[in-house]
């Protein structure tokens, strides 16, 4: 069993690894800025109001994790800080806590490789790179600050994430690329974070998933 603390668990992501973390036995806590928005119940799960941006809100509930798991996302396409700046909060409470496992999910598209093929490469460049880049901006700024810390980090790099029923089956590569990435379920992405939280291949590394 292991403690985690949850960012971003109101999200789709979000909320599919704090339901198979409980189904697994983990002591689940989750930080929200409005108790109202997560309806889920378990006797293994807290739930607490706070604010990635205001770390005074959430750093006392750090005391005692195991490990950290980062679901935080946006809806918008304006500018925004909020992986950037809620990431240096959340490692400054690690920090002071002792907490060591960090797993942050940021995105496929950030960057082009070989392996992506010549028609997700063009996808990527034309059409993603263009109208996500403020929030690929910033999510590029949020993985530095990761790679600069002293944490036993992974980095998740998901392609487009889809709202499908879990399979168990899936693609991925550490330190590596996926050859054609396409896209990957939620709950299969959840179920790969899980997996890896205390695998030390992947500390320090930055991991792809793909069907």
């Amino acid at each position: 069993m292991e403690k985690l603390i949850v960012f971003g668990a109101t999200g789709g992501t979000g909320q599919e690894v704090v339901k198979q973390a409980l189904d697994r036995g983990h002591e689940v806590t989750i930080i929200v800025r409005n108790l109202q928005s997560f309806s889920m119940q378990h006797p293994h799960l807290k739930i607490f109001q706070g604010d990635v941006l205001q770390p005074s809100t959430f750093a006392h509930y750090m005391q005692g994790m195991d490990a950290v798991i980062s679901c935080l996302g946006v809806g918008s396409r304006q500018p925004t800080t909020l992986y950037s700046t809620g990431i240096t909060n959340i490692i400054s409470a690690m920090e002071a806590a002792g907490v060591q496992r960090l797993i942050c999910i940021s995105a496929g598209a950030l960057y082009v490789n070989k392996q992506m093929g010549f028609f997700i490469s063009m996808l990527t460049k034309l059409v993603l790179q263009k109208i996500l880049k403020n929030m690929y901006a910033d999510m590029r700024l949020m993985e530095h600050i990761v790679e600069e810390s002293k944490l036993n980090w992974t980095i998740v790099r998901p392609p487009m994430l889809k709202n499908k029923a879990f399979t168990g089956s899936y693609r991925t590569a550490i330190t590596g690329h996926i050859k054609h990435p396409s896209s990957i379920a939620r709950a299969d992405l959840a179920d790969f974070m899980l997996n890896i939280l205390t695998n030390p291949k992947t500390f320090s590394t930055k991991a792809e998933i793909s069907y």
